[in-house]
């Protein structure tokens, strides 16, 4: 196969398979998401922040590699509103899902977020510590 082909091929698995990074479709990971909706106040974007710091400050590695993916969603947009009925969710929540495929097989809502907001360190250590737990669970190929 000469070279030009080679290239080509190459080129076409990176497109196929490369694109988050050595996670395929078909593989587990996990996808943390802050739900909110139109109305926030001062500790809803309070929530936002410390989830998104947690999140991306810690986890780096996993989520340049796609094993974890990281919205934040507005479930007042139509498109967004089944995770209301999806998640039963009440209020501003952060939510982990572990996929399988394209499949959910479990999902945590973190429910303690609230009670620590007043402490930004435990929040964070709290968000850090379960996002871990679900992150090992994919590794594992488990389900919680």
């Amino acid at each position: 196969m000469d070279i030009a082909k080679r290239m080509a091929l190459l080129f076409l698995f990176f497109i196929l398979f490369g694109v988050r990074g050595s996670y395929a479709a078909e593989d587990t990971h996990v996808a943390a998401y802050y739900f909110h909706g139109n109305f926030r106040c001062s500790n809803c974007y309070k929530i936002e922040e410390y989830t998104k710091e947690a999140i991306t400050k810690t986890f780096t590695k996993e989520l340049d590699s796609g094993e974890l993916i990281f919205e934040i969603v507005n479930v007042d947009k139509k498109e967004n509103n089944h995770f209301v009925d999806d998640y039963t969710l009440y209020t501003k929540s952060v939510v982990l899902s572990l996929v399988a495929g394209n499949r959910e097989t479990e999902y945590k809502n973190l429910e303690k977020i609230w009670e620590l907001l007043g402490d930004k360190e435990k929040f964070i250590d709290y968000i850090n510590t379960e996002v871990r737990e679900f992150l090992d669970k994919a590794k594992e190929g488990k389900s919680l």
